[in-house]
């Protein structure tokens, strides 16, 4: 079997990005913010075990066997509601001991996801090509990232964005935004303001346990002694606090269904079998919407099986691809392809060489560059 054209296959995903016509999602997971510098979750688990003392720490370890961060905090908020009765235990907390332990993960979390931490230039670069990108339709922006480093990348090069909040100090979201579709008769909400939609909550979205009981978005991390509105459970929270992310899940749903998108996958891990499955679905009903699913290691199973069944999902890895239901290893380009293929590897399963590679693909504004120069520039500075 022949080996996959790099040349090739950068070349049509640079025609595919130019194409103003189509509509163009980006669905950015915790590898991209680990390229960035920022822990990822198998991190992030460590670094909040480790921070916890005494019979919290154990407790907490109690809910990791056989799970990961995300599911252990669910487990914790599942045995919260449980016991909201103030009697019985479960795993030996109690619905107040658990309550505090799901207030001390999160304050964790905040802790350990600061964007002074982080190396920005690869956002940075990404939020160029955000800047740049001029499609007719909005570019729409997923990502299951808790950290504030695209929304920081966005502000510092004066791209507009919308978040579904409206407000700065304690901004409250706006359903009806949110749904509102580009062709339909009456929606206001410009194009060229970029959608950036975090589906598992933000380290500045915090719980309003005042008498309107809903989610507000902060202008700074979420204090230390306020619950942080991230990764949400489907048992804790009530209709009102979980409107942010049941409207922003079926915004992602809705956005898969117009035909002829293009879905960028960056940084995911394939392990969450909800979003697998609007992911795969969208695939299989729309095939004429294109999946460009990029793997930093090797291909996980549950993407490479379907890319087998879906011609229109593209599964990249560094050495070997499925394109067009057929899987091969790269063959070694003729020509230097920069932050395409180095290394003897495809260079764009790293989200640091795509994001260079996406502010190559767009149009060029000084004012976005200068901007862009600036920034590297002082972060240059601060790191020296």
């Amino acid at each position: 079997m022949p080996d996959h054209d790099i040349q090739k296959f950068a070349d049509g995903l640079s025609s595919k990005l130019s194409a103003r016509s189509r509509h163009v999602c980006a669905f950015l997971g915790a590898g991209t913010s680990a390229a960035c510098g920022l822990p990822d979750v198998a991190k992030l688990e460590e670094l909040v075990t480790k921070g916890l003392r005494g019979e919290q720490k154990k407790a907490f370890e109690k809910q990791l066997r056989g799970r990961n961060l995300e599911q252990a905090l669910s487990r914790i908020r599942r045995i919260e509601v449980l016991l909201n009765d103030g009697t019985g235990k479960v795993d030996g907390l109690s619905g107040e001991t658990a309550s505090a332990l799901d207030r001390q993960v999160c304050k964790l979390i905040v802790k350990h996801l600061k964007v002074a931490d982080a190396n920005l230039t690869p956002m940075l670069q990404f939020a160029v090509w955000a800047a740049q990108a001029n499609y007719d339709e909005p570019l729409e922006l997923f990502t299951v990232n808790y950290d504030l480093l695209l929304e920081t990348a966005l502000e510092q090069l004066g791209v507009p964005y919308f978040d579904g909040f409206v407000g700065f100090l304690r901004a409250r979201f706006q359903t009806d935004l949110v749904e509102g579709a580009p062709t339909e008769p009456g929606n206001w909400m410009p194009s060229f303001l970029v959608r950036l939609w975090k589906l598992h909550g933000s380290v500045n979205w915090e719980w309003d346990e005042g008498s309107r009981s809903e989610v507000v978005r902060l202008g700074v991390p979420v204090q230390t002694d306020h619950p942080a509105a991230i990764y949400p459970s489907d048992t804790k929270y009530d209709d009102s606090r979980r409107v942010p992310f049941v409207v922003l899940q079926d915004r992602l749903r809705r956005a898969l269904q117009v035909p002829e998108t293009l879905v960028l996958v960056a940084g995911y891990s394939w392990s969450d079998e909800h979003f697998n499955d609007l992911l795969f679905g969208a695939a299989k009903r729309k095939p004429r919407t294109d999946f460009l699913c990029l793997a930093f290691d090797d291909l996980p199973p549950s993407l490479a099986d379907r890319a087998l069944s879906l011609p229109n999902v593209q599964a990249v890895a560094s050495s070997e691809a499925i394109l067009g239901g057929i899987r091969a290893q790269w063959a070694e380009p003729k020509s230097d392809l920069p932050d395409v293929w180095g290394d003897d590897k495809c260079l764009l399963v790293d989200f640091r060489h795509l994001a260079t590679f996406l502010s190559h693909s767009a149009s060029r504004h000084s004012d976005i560059e200068q901007r862009l120069a600036e920034s590297i520039a002082k972060l240059a500075a601060a790191s020296a």
